[in-house]
């Protein structure tokens, strides 16, 4: 028996496998024992990350501090003054960077050439006629992907108190037309790759009068279709010219002038137009650095920011603006996304910002790699086991030998330098974060905020090792959750609508009062529409939309009654209850069947039963869901409000099972709550 268990102990260590682990073991456990890795704690006690104020509306605080932080430096309260910051610590150093050619080496221009340049094309706004509108402001829009030339042109608006806004190609034609008349902009710096889809809406907008063109000459064609429309088109070269030739004294803003008016797309109606001021944008830098600084990482003049999330939103700018506070360097990727590792790996980033969509790739191609093979996957998941340990007790490291062994290859995908990693605009996954921390030996940091809070309101502690949560407030941020008494929500429970309150909240909606009396209430709460939840360490939980409107993981806002109405048009559909989450990229939906035309489909398809037999057929299901995704088409709907599955059930949904209101309305968390199982199971069926 004795020999019987020695052959079998013999045999099972000599699988490779086994054998490669045991060895990689006996090395991790030698190394570990030399190198002695020091933890990082949380610079607060990590169970009472934030507390609660003692005015009796239920208000919290980050833990970190006693007061709202506003500032950084005493000579910085504007953007401009950021910029003039990091001029002063980097004059001659790297500030922005591009690709020369397609895998080019990156070419760059120091802080004081983008301050030239700047001013060339501030006086070069002003000579060709961009002039305010109401008095007060002047709006210079910007419709172009993220390059030097968007970062100029926001510099040159900062340097004399012009407000930059940003278009972008998801809003739609007809959105950026009502943006340009909502703003009456006079001028527009535009992509060469945008400047025919802008002349086609040109005789729109009565203001505008000029394009500056950015990219080669502007041709004859061009030149011809703007003079019908009474526009003038400019190069950005020529404007440089006309600016360096007619340089106008600086004239730098106010904290409460207005820095940029952000239009977000929301779902229905047009767009709103978040008016950012430069005293909203120093507050949201201030809170950010406070937090990440009093964690132990320190921003300086050696960081670098690879530029890829759209500069239209307020996320990719407030990552931008620490960098030129600093001195750092950003580089620009160079416009394909399918090419962004080479740009990673050519700019070597230390600061990553990112969002989920991008991140979750990042995981799906790893863990495919890993499945590939026996000792693969053996090795990776003894190695996330060891992180995983380390983990727990605040180890967050590049350096050990597991790095080596096996998570090189993933740091090197990202440049291999990158200190920090951000992530926000959609919940993380639990098991990504959890990858990311352990595979990428940095910081990885969850945030949650809104355009009106200057992107962020949350973020998560260094020394906190749970998940599922956005962190405490920032430290520039006061958050209050307030009753939300139809869906069941109380502030006394720690559940509720998320409201903000700081320097950092923004100013209101452009030329809308209305709209901004919905956002902003009498004390000057901002009001969210997301409803969160207070965990017993501080930190916030996001648990549901008041407002049934939600997004989806890659940002697209969806309101899933305007998708039902135009799925009840369906000759085949009852009643459709549209589902989508967040931590997902598309719908799914259940669906009442409408008895009699699909009884009449059936027997016309040879399909033999009753209404419960059809519910689980899938050539009914097939038939069903190929006529919602007609009607969608014809709709309008666009892709991603589309459903990608449907389950059919044949319970209606009634008052009486408690799944209508008494008014005939969807009681949408107890619809949630009971197809949760659903849900679920049709997500599985949906290809990554």
């Amino acid at each position: 028996m004795a020999d019987n268990a020695a052959e079998a102990a013999l045999k099972y260590l000599r699988d490779p496998a086994i054998a490669a682990g045991l060895g990689a073991m006996a090395v991790a456990s030698m190394y570990y024992l030399t190198s002695r890795p020091t933890p990082q704690p949380c610079p607060v006690d990590p169970e009472k990350q934030s507390y609660e104020l003692p005015d009796g509306d239920y208000a919290r605080m980050n833990s970190l501090t006693t007061e709202l932080v506003e500032k950084l430096f005493e000579d910085v309260s504007t953007t401009h003054e950021a910029f003039l910051h990091g001029k002063r610590l980097s004059g001659d150093k790297p500030c922005l960077g591009y690709r020369s050619s397609p895998g080019g080496p990156y070419v760059w221009l120091t802080y004081n050439e983008v301050y030239e340049r700047s001013a060339d094309a501030g006086s070069g706004l002003i000579e060709i006629g961009s002039q305010a509108v109401d008095d007060e402001h002047v709006f210079v829009g910007v419709y172009a992907p993220n390059k030097i030339e968007w970062v100029l042109v926001e510099q040159a608006c900062n340097m004399y108190s012009m407000t930059i806004v940003p278009l972008y190609d998801t809003l739609g034609p007809e959105s950026c037309v009502y943006i340009i008349n909502q703003a009456k902009m006079v001028t527009v710096v535009c992509d060469e790759s945008k400047i025919k889809v802008l002349l086609e809406q040109c005789d729109k907008c009565p203001k505008l009068k000029n394009i500056v063109k950015i990219g080669s000459a502007v041709t004859d064609e061009e030149k011809e279709a703007g003079e019908k429309v009474g526009v003038k088109i400019t190069s950005f070269k020529e404007l440089e010219e006309i600016g360096k030739n007619h340089r106008h004294e600086e004239k730098p803003p106010k904290p409460d002038d207005l820095a940029v008016v952000c239009y977000t797309s929301g779902t229905t109606g047009n767009p709103k137009g978040a008016m950012i001021t430069h005293k909203n944008a120093i507050a949201m830098l201030s809170g950010l650095v406070d937090i990440i600084e009093k964690c132990g990482i320190i921003v300086s003049s050696e960081d670098v920011h690879i530029s890829y999330l759209p500069l239209a939103h307020m996320y990719e700018r407030l990552a931008q603006l620490m960098l030129f506070t600093y001195g750092g360097k950003v580089g620009f990727y160079g416009g394909n996304a399918r090419n962004i590792l080479e740009d990673l790996q050519a700019l070597k980033p230390t600061i990553f910002v990112s969002v989920p969509r991008v991140l979750n790739r990042v995981y799906d191609r790893v863990m495919k790699q890993v499945s590939s093979g026996t000792v693969k996957s053996f090795l990776f998941n003894l190695a996330m086991r060891f992180k995983k340990a380390e983990l727990e007790r605040n180890i967050v490291r590049k350096d050990s030998i597991w790095d080596y062994l096996v998570f090189n290859k993933i740091q090197n995908s990202l440049g291999g330098r990158v200190r920090f990693l951000i992530t926000g605009s959609a919940p993380l996954r639990d098991d990504v974060m959890i990858f990311l921390r352990c595979a990428l030996g940095c910081q990885v940091l969850e945030g949650y905020g809104q355009t009106e809070t200057t992107a962020a309101a949350t973020l998560q502690m260094i020394g906190d090792q749970t998940y599922g949560h956005v962190g405490p407030p920032l430290p520039c941020t006061k958050i209050k959750l307030v009753d939300v008494p139809d869906m069941e929500y109380y502030a006394k429970d720690g559940k509720g609508e998320i409201c903000f309150y700081g320097p950092n909240v923004f100013k209101g909606y452009l030329y809308d009062e209305e709209k901004t009396k919905e956002a902003i209430d009498e004390d000057g709460w901002l009001h969210s529409g997301d409803v969160g939840e207070w965990q017993p360490n501080g930190t916030l939980k996001l648990i549901d939309r008041k407002k049934h409107i939600f997004k989806l993981s890659q940002g697209e806002y969806i309101a899933p009654e305007k998708v039902e109405t135009v799925y009840t048009q369906c000759s085949m559909v009852h009643q459709v209850y549209v589902h989508g989450d967040s931590k997902k990229s598309c719908l799914v939906a259940v669906v009442v069947p409408e008895k009699d035309p699909v009884e009449k489909w059936a027997e016309k398809n040879g399909v033999d039963g009753a209404m419960d037999s059809f519910c689980t057929n899938e050539k009914v299901n097939k038939a069903i869901l190929d006529q919602m995704i007609a009607e969608g088409k014809k709709e309008q709907l666009k892709s991603f409000e589309q459903v990608k599955a449907i389950s059919l059930t044949p319970e209606i949904f009634t008052v009486e099972n408690g799944l209508l209101t008494p008014t005939l309305k969807f009681k949408r968390p107890a619809l949630k709550k009971h197809f949760l199982q659903t849900f679920e199971d049709l997500y599985t069926t949906i290809p990554e």
